[in-house]
């Protein structure tokens, strides 16, 4: 039976609302911590993170995100003094506190137990007024005395089966930037939530969530994505970007740190661009990008056809910044990374159509991706192909048996080979590279022009990398397949020395076939 939403408040209220002891009730978690010990130092951004708590126990919200830089007392108030001032209210509250591993849950678990064990009146201390019961004491796993409330502490890599959850906190279920890096560890976390996390709220139940921002796709990601609206969020970041900003400062105002005089300058330097945007301003990429940079990115704009041209595209051409490129003039050529599933969490088959320009620059003229079976490839690429005139489709070496390669070649198109033998991160590189140097351009419009930005500039923490991958690719099949044009001085030089033309004529052998002239196999290259 499906309970009515104002029964599970009214419940969640009577158990939160009831105390041992109202009068002498703390009206915060932090005014408890400051009693229980007063070296507690108390900022604004604290004083936020009570705010909301408070707001969780009485039942405003339900569903809880906290993110703050590291060492700021953002884990000690949640997950310590918020379910020590909840057990105060009420007893019989089931806490459940999750974390990467066990043993740093159990930390929390076995820090609370203490702090019962010790503020029980005896000598004159504050009184919790909670006692635990005589056999059920472990430091991860321990119920109080005469009541159904306790704490049971897990990593998301274990089990909460058969224990019935009051209040769930999740303090970073991801350890560390290596872990957020890798879906394994990502998906591990999602399963916690689905399968073992959620089967375990009651009625009522509230769910707080403390974590660093690695990842685009990490717990909190995915939870706003697929429940939207669902969460309250409450991210404090070290130097306010916003005007609407939790603590209320102007943008480029740092926070008043726990830790006294914090040097953020210093610590942006020391950490680099990726760790302080995630770990200090809770964003899981740059707002510049990451490999990518924004502001080296550059953009064209379509021209009006010069119809004195007839060659291949029509006299088409671009304006790269003032510069008019015809694109008969270029090597044009498509990159494409295939995948091969429909659902709607997978990865996108995607391609692009590009030129190499006379003097190197490579330009995306356009890209195209869907989520689509692997017999609908060639449909997708096909219009690339015929729409910019492209020679030869670069595809990787794993996907040479896939049906679009057949396809492709039953056409009379000719595919080429690229074998990817290192990681992502490597293989972007060359792209990256061409763009500091401003070398790279893309559709200055369009749908997909603005997913291939947006991809660019969340590698490597985006939550797809499909155009980053036709990106890489195209850098490097350029490098390996272009050769520059020889300048007329050059020219000159090498018919006054009788040398043969290694020149354009090399060139435009290599971008037909792949090979060079003097027997270099362009097409046995690792890319």
């Amino acid at each position: 039976m499906v309970l009515p939403a104002t029964y599970a408040l009214s419940r969640a209220a009577d158990l939160l609302e009831a105390a041992p002891d109202p009068v002498a009730a703390w009206a915060t978690p932090g005014e408890m911590a400051k009693a229980l010990d007063p070296t507690t130092v108390q900022t604004p951004a604290l004083d936020v993170i009570d705010r909301e708590l408070v707001q969780l126990a009485d039942g405003a919200t339900d569903r809880l995100m906290i993110f703050m830089p590291p060492q700021e007392g953002k884990s000690l108030r949640t997950s310590q003094r918020f379910v020590e001032w909840l057990l105060r209210r009420n007893p019989d509250m089931r806490v459940a506190i999750v974390s990467y591993a066990d043993e740093m849950a159990r930390r929390w678990g076995s820090d609370i137990k203490l702090d019962v064990e010790t503020f029980n009146g005896d000598e004159g201390t504050i009184d919790l007024g909670l006692r635990l019961r005589a056999d059920n004491r472990a430091a991860g796993r321990w119920q109080i005395d005469g009541h159904k409330g306790g704490v049971y502490c897990v990593g998301v890599a274990g089990a909460l089966t058969g224990k019935p959850v009051d209040l769930l906190v999740i303090d970073d279920p991801i350890k560390d930037l290596e872990q957020a890096q890798s879906a394994a560890y990502r998906e591990r976390a999602w399963r916690f939530w689905q399968a073992v996390a959620v089967p375990r709220l009651g009625p009522g139940a509230r769910c707080v969530l403390i974590q660093t921002r690695w990842h685009e796709q990490d717990l909190a990601g995915r939870l706003l994505r697929h429940e939207p609206g669902r969460w309250r969020v409450v991210s404090i970041p070290a130097i306010a970007e916003t005007a609407d900003d939790p603590l209320g400062r102007r943008p480029g105002e740092p926070m008043i740190s726990a830790r006294g005089e914090r040097d953020w300058a210093g610590i942006r330097r020391s950490v680099g661009e990726y760790v302080w945007s995630a770990l200090y301003q809770q964003r899981p990429a740059p707002a510049a990008g990451g490999l990518f940079k924004r502001a080296k990115l550059r953009y064209w704009t379509p021209m009006v056809d010069d119809a004195s041209r007839h060659g291949l595209t029509g006299g088409r051409r671009v304006d790269l910044a003032g510069r008019v490129l015809y694109l008969d003039d270029c090597w044009r050529f498509l990159t494409v990374d295939l995948a091969a599933s429909t659902k709607t969490s997978a990865d996108y088959t995607a391609a692009g159509a590009w030129a190499i320009s006379p003097d190197g620059d490579l330009v995306l003229l356009e890209a195209a991706r869907a989520r689509i079976e692997e017999t609908d490839h060639w449909s997708l690429v096909r219009p690339l192909r015929e729409r910019w005139a492209a020679d030869t489709v670069f595809v990787e070496s794993r996907m040479f048996g896939t049906t679009m390669v057949i396809d492709a070649t039953r056409a009379g198109v000719p595919v080429a080979e690229l074998k990817a033998d290192t990681d992502k991160v490597t293989r972007a590189l060359p792209a990256t590279a061409r763009a500091d140097a401003g070398r790279l351009w893309l559709p200055a419009s369009g749908d997909e022009a603005t997913n291939v930005v947006d991809e660019l500039l969340a590698f490597p923490n985006g939550a797809h990398d499909d155009y980053v991958d036709v990106v890489s690719y195209a850098a490097r099949a350029a490098a390996a397949h272009w050769l520059p044009q020889e300048s007329a001085e050059q020219e000159q030089a090498r018919r006054a020395g009788g040398r043969p033309d290694d020149g354009a004529i090399s060139q435009a052998f290599t971008a037909a076939t792949g090979t060079a002239p003097h027997g270099t196999d362009y097409m046995s290259l690792n890319y």
